[in-house]
């Protein structure tokens, strides 16, 4: 037997991160197991690789269309190389950060792939760690699609992100929150985006009045959206990908799969340790993060709710304080906001207006469109609305949803709201300074009882 630990979290992803960290800060001895780098897949090839790809893209439109705003740019064009090189450096200076962070709270880091054993235990490496708890933080990996498989030509995300030049025409397979965050990013490098979506609406799990912004403006940009289609008979060749979406043909230089992703289990050991799964792959957990297995904890894209990094941290920090015994305040998946990062951005909390009513309830609706308050205009923010679906009897917040250049930031407003129990009542009184674009969140709690006053 190898070192023992109080507790080892076996990724070192932002949900495992956070875990060591605050296990470390309560005292427990602590370990890591990590088989690549610290931050794991969303510090190094996903969510913070793509938010930098964003964010130059966000720069290049400004760059090329800000005239009327009395801005003009000269000779703005994309340099390849020096994105991919920028992209590298924000992550390698942030997997520095968390492996400072583990040092300065004498997390000890194991590398290498872990798996449990029958008594729960940890083995890295053909050695076997004792283990008062274990956290499972490994998260998910990427799945293709039926019929379609990863090569060169066809890639996951984080392919997508890392091409080794600019495409002249992409496909990307799969408009939800990853899928339309790599169409809005390539249409705005000047590269031809085919969107694709075997259901009937892009973003399928957000509001249909803000998909029909973002369906808008992302046509106005000049994405090619095709819905309610599979994508069939995929030809990868040496140069280009041909295709079929309904009766179309397409041939794009690649095609990106986002459809979805799967939990990290492979290899854990989960039967021999009496872990159990539910029907669709997940680890089962109670509401503070424990498994079948009393002394494993899960975390993150490997339990219920949506597969999201700010859930997954907030994940960690409840199992280690259960473990510890400290107090702690469980997670309420239906209170975990989306996020996605594309222009406009989209920002959800709880309930559809179409998914309230499916549940019963009786409900009211509050919309306001930013264009109506005086920030809109300063910072050229038309485009979006804010969408209050509230219950009609006590004034209960049932689902908030932003579109907009900043949805993602005001998104966080009406998630303490909601957690507050705070109703539409309140919210129609908190004053907003001005101007700012939150005061479109103002003005949609009003509009629920008609009195807007910018309407």
């Amino acid at each position: 037997m190898a070192d023992s630990y109080d507790v080892i979290v076996i990724g070192g992803g932002p949900g495992g991160y956070h875990a060591a960290i605050r296990a470390a800060q309560l005292d427990k001895k602590t370990a890591v197991v990590e088989r690549d780098k610290p931050g794991g897949r969303c510090l190094n090839y996903a969510c913070i690789p793509a938010k930098t790809m964003l964010h130059t893209a966000e720069l290049l439109d400004h760059a090329q269309n800000s005239a009327e705003l009395g801005l003009k740019v000269k000779g703005a064009e994309l340099d390849w190389k020096a994105l991919g090189e920028r992209r590298a450096k924000v992550s390698e200076a942030l997997s520095g950060g968390v492996e400072m962070l583990w040092k300065k709270n004498k997390v000890e880091v194991i590398a290498g792939d872990a798996a449990l054993d029958a008594s729960a235990n940890v083995v890295v490496g053909g050695e076997t760690y004792e283990a008062g708890a274990v956290v499972l933080a490994t998260g998910s990996v990427a799945m293709a699609i039926p019929g379609v498989e990863f090569s060169e030509r066809v890639v996951d995300t984080w392919g997508a992100w890392s091409l080794p030049g600019q495409p002249k025409k992409i496909a990307v397979v799969g408009a939800g929150a990853s899928g339309a965050e790599i169409a809005s990013a390539y249409i705005r490098y000047g590269t031809e985006v085919v969107l694709i979506e075997m259901l009937d609406q892009i973003l399928p799990a957000e509001d249909k009045d803000v998909v029909r912004v973002v369906e808008r403006v992302f046509k106005k940009q000049g994405i090619e959206i095709l819905t309610g289609n599979p994508i069939t008979e995929v030809e990868a060749g040496a140069k280009s990908v041909k295709a079929k979406v309904g009766d179309q043909s397409i041939e794009v230089d690649y095609v990106c799969i986002a459809g979805g992703r799967k939990p990290d289990t492979e290899g854990l050991g989960l039967e021999q340790a009496g872990v159990k799964l539910d029907d669709a792959g997940r680890v089962e957990i109670d509401e503070l993060q424990r498994t079948s297995n009393p002394k494993v904890y899960a975390i993150g894209d490997l339990v219920r709710g949506p597969a999201l990094a700010h859930k997954a941290q907030e994940e960690g920090v409840v199992a280690v304080e259960t473990i510890a015994g400290a107090p702690t305040h469980p997670v309420d998946p239906d209170l975990v906001a989306g996020a996605t990062f594309c222009h406009p951005q989209v920002a959800s909390v709880g309930m559809t207006e179409q998914q309230a009513k499916d549940a019963g309830k009786d409900v009211k609706v509050g919309k306001m469109k930013l264009g109506g308050v005086g920030a809109s205009a300063v910072y050229d923010d038309r485009d979006g609305i804010v969408k209050l679906v509230v219950d009609s009897e006590y004034g209960e917040i049932l689902g908030a949803h932003i579109v907009g250049n900043r949805a993602c930031d005001m998104i966080a407003e009406l998630v303490d709201t909601i957690a507050l129990e705070g109703g539409y009542q309140e919210l129609a009184r908190i004053v907003h300074a001005h101007p700012t674009i939150s005061e479109a969140v103002l003005d949609a709690a009003r509009a629920v009882d008609g009195w807007a006053i910018h309407q």
